[in-house]
């Protein structure tokens, strides 16, 4: 009755129903649509298929007719497995350009465009480390190969019965614990002996160490020496320097070569 209805009126399940204004857009406005009962609220564009519309593609008729379905699947004629529009294509390997150059140039091709259409007309494709190989080598195997695996070796039953495994393993704990109580009584330390602790390594006497010169180019430690020697002698030099170093007490500056400062109260 409701399809009914609805065919006669499709404005039957919109905002206005039947005694209002009815426009053509309402039947696409999602806003004045109303769920019709028992059936879902349909959504999407009004471009989809009719509602019995059937997606994929249509099954190819079998040569043996309905009944084949019964008795399974009919045996497929492998030449016709690449026609299939999900079979796996080989992959085609890269251009040899160096080839295609090598004949163009041989063929009297130089330019450009000669170059492209000569590509256009010709392909040369690198070989693969698989296409070497690709004769069929019959191996030949000895008469006397046999397949499988080796049979493993019986189990030595009288060591079973002896309890040799268990002596075995016995020993080889037995030989463990007393390599560990020898390494654990070299680590004992001997009550008559004095260890070193760090406040007496600090308190011994270290000899002093000079500081290492400051970086320079190893072009100018040879060539690079000063060319004036303004002193008479070392000693006069030396002198000097002391001189210096007592009178930076009462001069200004960070390296005390200012003026005299003035005395402090």
């Amino acid at each position: 009755m409701a399809a009914e209805i609805l065919s006669m009126n499709p404005f039957a399940y919109t905002a206005t129903g039947e005694l209002g204004e009815n426009r053509d857009t309402m039947l696409s406005n999602e806003l004045l649509l109303r769920t019709q009962l028992g059936r879902p609220k349909r959504r999407g564009y009004s471009s989809a298929p009719a509602e019995h519309f059937v997606y994929g593609r249509p099954l190819e008729p079998r040569q043996g007719g309905a009944d084949d379905a019964l008795h399974g699947w009919p045996p497929m004629n492998p030449l016709a497995a690449t026609t299939l529009p999900f079979s796996r294509k080989e992959k085609k390997t890269d251009r040899d350009f160096m080839v295609l150059n090598k004949a163009a140039v041989q063929a009297g091709l130089v330019t450009a465009s000669e170059n492209y259409k000569f590509r256009a007309t010709h392909d040369v494709r690198r070989k693969t480390a698989g296409d070497e190989n690709t004769r069929s080598r019959t191996r030949r195997i000895p008469p006397t190969m046999v397949f499988g695996i080796s049979t493993r070796p019986s189990t030595p039953i009288f060591d079973l019965l002896e309890h040799k495994y268990q002596d075995k393993w016995l020993m080889s704990r037995r030989q463990m614990e007393l390599t560990k109580r020898q390494e654990e009584s070299k680590q004992r330390r001997n009550p008559n002996t004095v260890y070193e602790t760090r406040a007496s390594l600090l308190r011994t006497y270290q000899n002093p160490v000079d500081e290492a010169p400051l970086w320079q180019l190893p072009k100018f430690k040879k060539n690079a020496r000063a060319s004036l020697q303004t002193f008479r002698s070392e000693g006069v030099r030396k002198q000097g320097y002391e001189h210096f170093e007592s009178d930076q007490i009462s001069r200004k500056g960070q390296l005390g070569h200012g003026v005299f400062e003035s005395a402090k109260n």
